[in-house]
């Protein structure tokens, strides 16, 4: 079988719009499932536990129920609990969950493979994801999926691989067939905003290897005000015109703003025409309320 095994040629390509560079290889038959090493190490187990103790000092995670992305067989979940989180996880791999549930984790076997994908005990306050988002062949379609399960103002930590650590130092053995995307931090800004994201903040951190970056769900923008104005227009032009009486009206100038003025507040029926300087707008009727 030896005989038989060889390597691949990754081709590496850059998108000339919104500069990532990802592979335009077939993802690996296991990109779901999350298989750490390094969450083992003292090094790291007390670099992830600074983190979040800083992460409860300036975000209140600890007052929060958090939902790792991701989470292998649990190593963070552990310190997330002890660091005084209310710490769920989502894995794809079932061995992984398996193990995890044995020592007491809250974790889902699952996968956000569309928008609409539904975890159990969503929506979360927030959400962390370590390492994984590079894996992921449909970021929009997964970070979509993430987006669906917080809450209104929920918020996350996101961390990557620093390809500008990479190419600065001409790294080709970070190349690997297991990661589509690679992400410097404006690349990685680019892409969380496109999709929903507002970044708080970005850094490098862990030997200038990881972008880490904080983020919150994007407010939806408030248009009651529209209705609002409307409204108030509406009261307002009435109340002027049963002030001066029941003659004839006329309604000068047919800009778009005036014809919309006429439609939206339903005065139409209280016009005789409509007057306009513009010869090409003369002996015709008014879109949608038809006034002369």
């Amino acid at each position: 079988m030896l005989t038989l095994e060889k390597g691949e040629d990754l081709i590496i390509r850059q998108c000339s719009g919104c500069g990532t560079v990802q592979t335009t290889s077939i993802p690996v038959d296991y990109y779901r499932d999350v298989i750490r090493a390094a969450a083992y190490s003292t090094e790291m187990s007390t670099f992830r536990r600074q983190q979040f103790n800083d992460l409860n000092s300036r975000y209140d995670f600890d007052k929060k129920k958090v939902i790792e992305i991701g989470c292998g067989r649990g190593e963070y979940l552990t310190l997330m609990n002890q660091a005084g989180w209310d710490a769920y996880g989502v894995e794809h791999l079932q061995t992984s969950v398996d193990h995890a549930m044995k020592t007491g984790l809250r974790v889902e076997q699952n996968y956000l493979e569309k928008s609409d994908t539904r975890l159990n005990g969503a929506p979360f306050d927030a959400f962390v994801i370590f390492n994984f988002l590079e894996h992921i062949p449909d970021i929009s379609r997964f970070l979509s999926a993430i987006r669906a399960n917080l809450t209104q103002d929920g918020i996350g930590l996101v961390e990557v691989p620093n390809f500008d650590m990479m190419l600065r130092q001409s790294l080709s053995t970070e190349f690997i067939a297991d990661h589509i995307y690679y992400f410097s931090e404006s690349t990685l800004r680019r892409t969380l905003e496109i999709n929903g994201f507002d970044v708080v903040e970005s850094r490098v951190i862990w030997h200038d290897y990881i972008i880490s970056a904080i983020v919150k769900k994007r407010q939806g923008l408030d248009f009651t005000g529209f209705t609002h104005h409307e409204k108030h227009l509406r009261n307002e032009i009435s109340s002027f015109l049963d002030e001066t009486g029941k003659g004839r009206l006329a309604v000068w100038g047919a800009g778009h703003q005036a014809l919309a003025t006429i439609t939206l507040t339903g005065i139409a029926d209280r016009i005789d025409y409509v007057i306009d300087s513009a010869p090409f707008k003369q002996n015709k009727y008014t879109p949608a309320s038809h006034l002369p």
